[in-house]
């Protein structure tokens, strides 16, 4: 079973990788604004900009369960 102080201590860390997760994605969105601003090829950076974004929605389903999962303790 769960223990709550557990649960949110994985709570801190999951919003920790989801705030460090909406960064990449923010940096990255810049780079290639940058590098179309350049005339250069964006296919690479546009790549890696999917996997941050599948990456972070990832972390945000993990962080919700996360929250189900200490409001079930919580009741």
């Amino acid at each position: 079973m769960p223990d709550l102080a557990m649960e949110r201590a994985h709570l801190a860390l999951a919003e920790r990788d989801v705030i460090e997760g909406e960064d990449r994605v923010f940096r990255q969105e810049e780079l290639m604004a940058l590098m179309r601003s350049q005339g250069q090829n964006t296919a690479e950076a546009e790549a890696l900009l999917r996997v941050l974004r599948e990456t972070l929605l990832v972390w945000k389903a993990h962080r919700d369960q996360i929250l189900r999962t200490i409001a079930s303790l919580e009741t």
